[in-house]
């Protein structure tokens, strides 16, 4: 098969810029010390410097080659931060490499961000056309795609509104079904798709499968294990912007498991800069705690989550959902809390309180992902795997010298039996 996609030294730095990021106060604390000559004092304060900053420049990727032959399905996989949005945003022509060289044959369709590519004021119907005529079709061959891609999308009595009015699964809806049903040679799949309901994710990846026995080549980002190996021929794994494995998906998934397991039960920050957040929410710390009076987490305590943030805006419908996932990366539940602006959204900071509770999870590791959002519509920001804890086996769990319970949750059922005399089947019994 010929190469398709070429990556060669790829490297991406972005200048850190003096204000934003921060409080107005430290903004300006730090302005000034610059002005006058002195040193940061926000590095004094904290001490911290990021192994991939060098002066004011962040390090986004460093040194990554690779080639996608026609046809293939590649899976990249990496946490938070390792450089994969950075890598897809260069091979969509998004934005450049600061050096390097790619190599691409074929025309891209990328489902990077929710809305990307999305006209605000345009509805559904509009924007079809649009991404349609950017892909280089003509009306008449969108016009034959038209009626699969809105099936496909289920949102058929919204396709004459103005997309600003979606929701962000009905903006993944639609942007997924034109991506893969107007005939791309090379279609780019961010982790976008978790925004998906589970149907839909796996109607999704159903039709990737469809477009790369087609001979068509993917590129898909996901942090689900099990994702990657069901759809993808190789994989790569990004470490801190730099490629530490590819090969078989098998071997990177796994090294890529191994990698997880040192993320810890707690994560805080002090440095707002370096804290998960933006203008509207931004974290504090994240813990998975046992219950009062037990020292492990085990199957039959469950455990306590406590999430701490800074809420900067008042009259916002603020969510918050937790979600856990395996070290396959498969779902096994969400949970959400809703502060109501109608209520008791206000100004500082909360502390939200959660209880997994005793008798479901089954031993093992698991992580925590958090996502915010406003008005159960909009998405400010997600944090992914940003702890981890581990589930220890108990009498109750299969007994402490047996091996674990099959299937990832295992309830302790209420069972009970009753005699009724006879047999109903045999005779004489």
């Amino acid at each position: 098969m010929p190469t398709v996609i070429s990556v060669e030294n790829v490297s991406k730095t972005y200048r850190l810029g003096d204000i934003g990021g921060r409080m107005l106060r430290e903004d300006v604390a730090r302005w000034w010390a610059k002005f006058r000559g002195k040193p940061d004092p926000l590095l004094e304060i904290t001490g911290e410097h990021h192994a991939r900053q060098v002066g004011d420049q962040f390090l986004a990727l460093d040194n990554v080659s690779f080639q996608v032959q026609q046809g293939e399905v590649l899976g990249i996989i990496g946490r938070n931060g390792a450089g994969k949005s950075t890598l897809l945003k260069i091979l969509s022509q998004v934005t450049l490499p600061s050096s390097g060289q790619i190599k691409i044959k074929g025309r891209i369709a990328s489902l990077l961000e929710v809305g990307t590519g999305f006209h605000p004021d345009l509805s559904g119907r509009e924007n079809v056309f649009l991404n349609g005529a950017i892909l280089g079709m003509t009306k008449a061959e969108i016009r034959g795609k038209f009626d699969s891609i809105v099936a496909f999308s289920e949102i058929e009595e919204f396709i004459d509104t103005p997309v600003k009015r979606y929701s962000s699964g009905m903006y993944v809806r639609l942007a997924f079904a034109v991506a893969a049903h107007l005939e791309p040679e090379i279609l780019i799949v961010d982790e976008v798709l978790a925004v998906g309901d589970a149907s839909f994710q796996k109607k999704c990846l159903g039709k990737m499968g469809q477009v790369s026995r087609e001979g068509r080549t993917i590129l898909f980002v996901s942090h689900n294990a099990a994702a990657i190996k069901a759809l993808c021929s190789k994989a790569i794994l990004l470490t801190n912007g730099a490629v530490t494995a590819s090969g078989s998906v098998s071997d990177v998934t796994a090294q890529y498991s191994s990698g997880t397991m040192s993320t810890g039960t707690t994560n805080e920050w002090r440095d707002p800069a370096t804290a998960p957040g933006n203008e509207n929410v931004r974290m504090s710390y994240v813990r998975i705690i046992p219950p009062e009076g037990s020292e492990a987490i085990t199957v039959d305590t469950g455990a306590l989550i406590e999430i701490g943030f800074d809420n900067f805006k008042q009259n916002t419908n603020l969510d918050c959902t937790a979600y856990i996932t395996n070290s396959d990366g498969v779902i096994i539940f969400e949970s959400g809390h809703i502060i109501s602006s109608n209520r008791d959204s206000r100004i500082g900071f909360y502390q939200l309180t959660g209880i997994i509770p005793g008798h479901l999870l089954n031993a093992g590791r698991y992580f925590l992902n958090v996502i915010f959002g406003k008005d159960q519509r909009y998405i400010l920001f997600h944090v992914d795997e940003v702890v981890s804890f581990d589930v220890e086996n108990t009498m109750t769990g299969r007994g402490l010298n047996m091996s674990v319970a099959s299937g990832i949750v295992r309830p302790l059922l209420s069972w009970r039996h009753t005699f009724e005399g006879k047999c109903t089947l045999v005779k004489n019994c």
